[in-house]
């Protein structure tokens, strides 16, 4: 009768640990996947916005014309005299070094950058996901509701306001 409660819960206690791995193992890597998703998920669209500046900042108009515009029969509306007089050394958007992006929105078919202008509105600039595309958006984001996990970070570890010390008790 000796060995008959020897090996009692030792099963128990294999289970668990295999179970405390998995959890410890698993959980990480979810969240880590889940980052990468989200942080991956606009980078081609990304690195055609940074070419396209990059190229107006070599003041290569003709291949940052063609970022926008791939073939002449899709830009019968906005040709290169048009493009010229917006992103050109005179036009309204001269200097591509003062834009700066705001907002990156994933829609269904493409990505829209919130861009900032001095001295003008702010507008945004459609990248097609399928073929790195450039052109205007019609709005500044992308239509319906966004999770804005960035901006609430950024409301919610920086103030305004100075912080105040609480009136001390009568």
């Amino acid at each position: 009768m000796a060995g008959f409660m020897e090996g009692y819960g030792a099963g128990e206690e294999a289970r668990n640990r295999v179970v405390k791995r998995t959890f410890l193992i698993g959980v990480p890597a979810i969240l880590l996947a889940v980052g990468a998703f989200f942080y991956f998920r606009t980078w081609s669209q990304e690195r055609a916005i940074g070419r396209f500046t990059d190229a107006l900042e070599a003041k290569s108009y003709q291949d940052a014309y063609r970022m926008w515009c791939p073939t002449d029969k899709d830009c019968r509306y906005y040709p290169f005299q048009k493009f010229q007089e917006d992103w050109g050394p005179n036009g309204i958007y001269g200097k591509p070094e003062q834009l700066t992006f705001g907002s990156v929105d994933y829609c269904n078919s493409g990505v829209v950058f919130e861009v900032s202008y001095p001295n003008q509105q702010p507008f945004g600039l459609w990248v097609d996901r399928n073929t790195n595309v450039i052109g205007f958006s019609s709005a500044e984001r992308c239509p319906g509701k966004h999770l804005a996990v960035g901006a609430f970070f950024k409301r919610f570890f920086s103030s305004s306001e100075p912080i105040q010390a609480p009136a001390a008790p009568r």
